[in-house]
């Protein structure tokens, strides 16, 4: 447990936080290409900052505080032009790094400029990487934008998944460190959910912690299963510092504010060998629902939806405080020890865990994978069927509810399954 000013530490997420200076530190995912693409200007809100992230005629993109300067209209509905973004009420416009670079009324009234020169907005860089849109808010210089080598595999279908999600971060990243969870929640509680009631999923018998550049792994070890099992001989990682990694797929927790977070899914699907060569076009990207609007309940069909509901079960802060850790808790109380490191760091002026600053250690860096082999070179459309776990993707994307069709079309073509 936690006393109430030291889970204040790690939840709070606004500018000048211990915690929001902390996470500043990283780039985090804010929106798919492919939706500036549709519509090159989004509205966002990351770690309290109100913004709009664009892409401009030119392609450049930019994060920008999301009300104009002038009298705060509301740039979410500005225009891009060939550079920068345009303010849809008197047209004054900024590009990417927050400079005021034209004022078409004030500027036949004041040829020096005086006033456009001294207009800035608040303003963030911005990388677009494997078809996401990636933000830093933290200090300069900036770490280097991850390189994973997963992002550059190749003959795969990959989907971008968005969830908005009403609690904290801190409480969705501690579920990427509980092994534990998966047996309860989406084995035997799927199992319930379907009406059935046995039999019961094999049980954790032994779990493990290890520490790497990049986070922590956890393993396991269940009935039926040893130490030989690649669960626990490579295990899952608990990406650093607001990520999961499960070998074909990435979540981040992305927080919104204190209250609020925003669930990112990148996933990859190696398409049988008879479809290859593949080459994705574009990479797609939506929104997953977390509730049933017909009852108002939370949706529990699919796995992430299954975590959504037991991160905001806890309630849009944690109260940790009334809890009691038990032994299935020691990656939980790991990853808070290591915040806390993180945070003293920061306050001595020292880079957190888990930045990379050498270009050459930012090559197709590799994460720890029990699926490294068969992700990269394939199976057949026959070994699909046929495998206890992929054949489970290949109808019914399990991550998410609510794919759209479209998106479903584009899969069962790219798998060759029409």
């Amino acid at each position: 447990m936690l006393t109430a000013e030291k889970n204040r530490m790690l939840t709070q997420v606004g500018v000048g936080t211990p915690m929001g200076e902390l996470l500043r530190r990283y780039w985090h995912p804010v929106a798919a290409a492919s939706e500036l693409e549709k519509n090159p200007i989004k509205p966002v809100r990351i770690m309290g900052e109100d913004l709009v992230v664009y892409r401009d005629l030119s392609g450049t993109y930019g994060l920008i505080a999301r009300h104009c300067r002038h009298r705060a209209a509301d740039l979410a509905y500005g225009y891009v032009e060939s550079r920068g973004l345009r303010c849809h009420y008197h047209g004054w416009t900024y590009d990417e790094k927050g400079a005021c670079i034209a004022q078409p009324f004030e500027e036949k009234f004041d040829p020096q400029e005086r006033l456009k020169k001294k207009i800035t907005t608040p303003a963030y860089p911005v990388r677009e990487k494997a078809g996401l849109v990636w933000a830093y808010l933290g200090p300069q210089p900036a770490p280097l934008l991850p390189d994973w080598d997963i992002f550059s595999w190749k003959n795969g279908f990959v989907q971008i998944v968005f969830a908005e999600v009403p609690c904290n971060w801190l409480q969705a990243q501690e579920n990427s460190i509980d092994p534990v969870h998966f047996e309860w929640m989406h084995e035997n509680w799927k199992m319930r959910l379907e009406g059935r009631t046995g039999p019961y999923a094999p049980t954790h018998l032994k779990i493990g912690f290890d520490e790497f550049d990049f986070g922590f792994v956890y393993k396991r070890v269940r009935e039926g299963a040893d130490e030989s099992d690649p669960l626990w001989t490579t295990g899952r990682v608990c990406l650093w510092p607001n990520g999961f990694f499960l070998g074909e797929h990435f979540e981040w927790r992305v927080p919104v504010d204190d209250e609020n977070m925003l669930s990112v899914t990148w996933s990859f699907i190696r398409v049988p060998k008879e479809a290859e060569p593949y080459e994705q076009k574009r990479i797609p990207a939506w929104t997953s629902p977390i509730r049933d609007p017909r009852t108002d309940r939370w949706i529990t069909s699919h796995v992430i939806n299954q975590d959504i509901v037991a991160w905001v079960g806890q309630g849009t802060i944690a109260d940790r405080a009334k809890e009691n850790l038990g032994a299935s808790d020691r990656g939980v109380a790991m990853l808070r020890k290591q915040l806390f490191k993180d945070l003293d760091a920061v306050a001595d002026g020292k880079d957190p865990k888990g930045l990379i600053r050498d270009p050459a250690r930012n090559r197709n860096v590799a994460l720890p994978n029990i699926g490294r082999r068969l992700y990269t070179e394939g199976m057949t459309l026959e070994q699909y069927r046929a495998h206890p776990f992929w054949k489970n993707l290949l109808d019914d994307f399990r991550w998410h509810y609510g794919q759209p069709e479209e998106v479903k079309r584009e899969f069962r073509e790219a798998m060759g399954l029409d």
